[in-house]
Formats: structure tokens, C-alpha cells, sequence
């Protein structure tokens, strides 16, 4: 049985126009037709290859979810983080462990315990330090004058000013700190 329409569409494979016969002919050719064929097997096999890859990779933690006691390998496994990090939680008594043989081992409810059922602690507000005395500039010494009138230097200077924790005030590219501090610890 043929047909008699003629209608113009556009090849979903190469993108050319051609006049189609029938209203549901999507490829120009039979060439165009085997090849959409094929990309769309091919697609469908590179998907179900991802899904098989990503099915594999999932097992092991499927697998680690469902022991009841985890080395230290499989605790860094299934939470994801390093040995040394396990280590030190183990050291700081947040982890209890035991020991099978010479092997450590981790209870994996102890270890949801403390991941999932543990309060969120929030980081601790920094407290304010009391307002310390403001010097005015002309009462300071820059940090070079310190330096060259002391004889010190700048990393042991550095560290004076940290260690009793010398006001600094910063103007411009200098630093200054109070004459009567400077002179009461180094005189």
C-alpha cells in the first residue's frame, strides 16, 4: 500500500531535511536509521555498565554496614576519613575499641553512637578580652626602634609582644607599641 503524502521533516539523526512518506518516519535513510539504532544501544549499554560500577563500588560499604565489629580499615572505609584521624580519636576516648588477636577493633554501634546520637557541639564563642589602656603614637616606639635600642630582633621581638601580649597599634606600614611595657619587660 503507498502513499501519495509528501511531508517535510527534519532527520533526528543527521539533522538534514527530507520529504517523508508517512507522518511517524523520523530518518532520512536506512544508514541514518541503523546508526540512531545503534547509539541507542550503545547508550543503554554504557548506562547499565554505570549502574553495574556504581552497584560494586556500594557493596563493601553495604557489606561494612551490616558486620557488627569494624577493624580500623573498615571504620576509615565506612565513615571516610583517614587512620590517623581514627587513631586519635581512640587516643582522645571517643572511640572504644578491642582487641581480637593483635588486631584492634571497633564496635560499629559504638561508633554510630557517636557519629549519629552525640549532641552537636558548636564552636566556642571567643571571649572578649578586657579593653586594654589605648597610648597615643607619640608615647610608642616603632618596632625598628625596639630592635635597634634593645638589641633584639624582629622574630624575638615578634615573640615577646605575642607571649605577653603587648598591645600593637598599626598605623600606615609601621607597628608601634607602648614605651612603658617595652621598658618595664626588656630594661
Amino acid at each position: 500500500m503507498s502513499s501519495n503524502i509528501k511531508v517535510q521533516r527534519i532527520c533526528q539523526h543527521c539533522g538534514n531535511e527530507f520529504t517523508a512518506r508517512t507522518t511517524t518516519t523520523l530518518y532520512c535513510s536506512h544508514r541514518c536509521n541503523s546508526a540512531a539504532y545503534k547509539a541507542k544501544q550503545r547508550v543503554g549499554k554504557v548506562e547499565q555498565s554505570n549502574k553495574e560500577t556504581q552497584r560494586l563500588k556500594s557493596q563493601p560499604i553495604e557489606q561494612l554496614k551490616a558486620k557488627a565489629f569494624l577493624s580500623i580499615a573498615d571504620t576509615c572505609k565506612l565513615i571516610g576519613i583517614s587512620r590517623r584521624t581514627v587513631y586519635r580519636m581512640i587516643e582522645r576516648g571517643e572511640l572504644i575499641t578491642g582487641k581480637a588477636g593483635k588486631r584492634t577493633i571497633i564496635r560499629r554501634s559504638d561508633l554510630e553512637q557517636l557519629l549519629f546520637e552525640q549532641p552537636r557541639t558548636v564552636a566556642p564563642q571567643p571571649e572578649k578580652q578586657p579593653e586594654q589602656k589605648q597610648f597615643d603614637i607619640a608615647d610608642c616606639y616603632n618596632l625598628t626602634e625596639v630592635q635597634s635600642k634593645f638589641g633584639i630582633s624582629q622574630t624575638a621581638l615578634q615573640n615577646l609582644i605575642k607571649r605577653n601580649s603587648i598591645p600593637k597599634i598599626k598605623k600606615g606600614w609601621f607597628a608601634y607599641v607602648p614605651k612603658v611595657v617595652i621598658d618595664k619587660l626588656l630594661s
